[in-house]
């Protein structure tokens, strides 16, 4: 395996090229930073988007639904399936509209979707997805009951081609806007965890663990 995935007319990013990078590294570390996927297919020729949860295991992504919605049934049917992960990091003031923008991590991928099937291969692929949002979490609790593990949808959409697209930095003005009168910068959005919120049903004495501490005021 190459540490680059090829690009092809597929993922091949066209505008701002060279904001564009195409090695599995970066891909990897933006699907890892976010939390939600926006996963694109065809329903009855119409264009589709819908918001699901993931996790990454190496070139697989697991996208996590109730078995039987929509978008799992479509999915399993589909020879082609894209999803995108987009982090905002900050606003760009620039000096003219057209030069303002924002600063941003993106990842698309592009793959075949499978329907995980059998009760130890879904709740592997439910556990990837749990520790992906919930570090540490899934050895805490409970085994997930057969019930449970039925009623809930798994697809795992291997990796064929990925892109990511990253903008950063202060904003690129035309020569001629640099004397304009007027401030020019960046706003920087930060995405982060803040502090946990006990359920009021929470029995006495029992404490966050060393798991959940761990996730306050994380950044993404």
């Amino acid at each position: 395996m190459t540490n680059n995935y090829e690009v092809s007319k597929q993922n091949k990013v066209r505008q701002l090229r060279e904001k564009a990078a195409y090695d599995r590294e970066t891909v990897h570390a933006v699907l890892d930073a976010g939390l939600v996927a926006h996963v694109a297919f065809v329903q009855d020729g119409q264009p589709v988007v819908v918001p699901m949860l993931y996790g990454r295991e190496g070139e697989t992504l697991f996208l996590h639904g109730a078995r039987k919605a929509r978008v799992i049934r479509l999915l399993e049917s589909t020879e082609t399936a894209c999803a995108n992960v987009t982090l905002l990091d900050g606003l760009v003031y620039a000096r003219s509209a057209f030069e303002s923008s924002m600063n941003f991590r993106s990842a698309t991928v592009f793959g075949k979707a499978r329907l995980v099937e059998g009760t130890d291969d879904k709740t592997h692929a439910l556990r990837v997805i749990s520790e992906c949002t919930m570090p540490g979490r899934w050895a805490e609790l409970r085994d997930s009951l057969d019930t449970e593990i039925k009623m809930t949808g798994v697809i795992a959409l291997d990796i064929e081609s990925a892109s990511a697209k990253i903008s950063t930095g202060m904003p690129e003005d035309e020569e001629i806007d640099l004397d304009t009168p007027i401030w020019a910068g960046v706003l920087p959005i930060e995405t982060r965890f803040t502090s946990l919120q006990a359920d009021d049903l929470v029995k006495d004495g029992i404490e966050p663990s060393a798991a959940l501490r761990a996730m306050e005021g994380r950044k993404l």
